[in-house]
């Protein structure tokens, strides 16, 4: 029978380990990281530009649509736009300076899967969509 005190060491050792782990954490904000002494001051929270590929479609702006959802969307339809371009001018060059941001505002109706403005189409089937489309057209160029 037992008098209700815990195994011995249970107590001991879980405050080793929360001492550990503290001292572990004061030491570490302590210590300034080489890694963090050779980087550029941080000024912002801008985010680092995507690096261009050639007939890529940009980060549409930021004044295109009011949320991210919107916006990826909006990109996903000009992708579509630009590979269904190529195939019925059966052309591989880009095609990408053909098109606005404008056009893929105009292209909602084609896509649109709901009424809610807040979530007119499923981003991933578009991005689905544009991801077949561009690989179809470029195993049709490469042939």
């Amino acid at each position: 029978m037992t008098n209700g005190a815990h195994p011995v060491g249970t107590i001991e050792t879980s405050l080793i380990y929360t001492c550990l782990i503290g001292l572990l954490c004061f030491t570490t904000a302590l210590a300034p990281s080489a890694i963090v002494a050779e980087e550029a001051p941080f000024n912002s929270m801008a985010v680092t530009p995507d690096s261009v590929e050639e007939c890529q479609v940009p980060r549409p702006p930021e004044d295109l649509a009011e949320t991210a959802y919107l916006r990826n969307g909006y990109r996903a339809i000009l992708r579509i736009l630009v590979a269904e371009e190529g195939f019925e001018t059966k052309t591989c060059k880009c095609l990408l300076d053909q098109f606005t941001w404008e056009a893929a505002l105009n292209e909602l109706p084609r896509f649109r899967t709901s009424d809610n403005p807040r979530l007119p189409f499923k981003v991933l089937d578009l991005y689905a969509m544009a991801d077949a489309l561009e690989a179809e057209r470029m195993e049709a160029c490469e042939n």
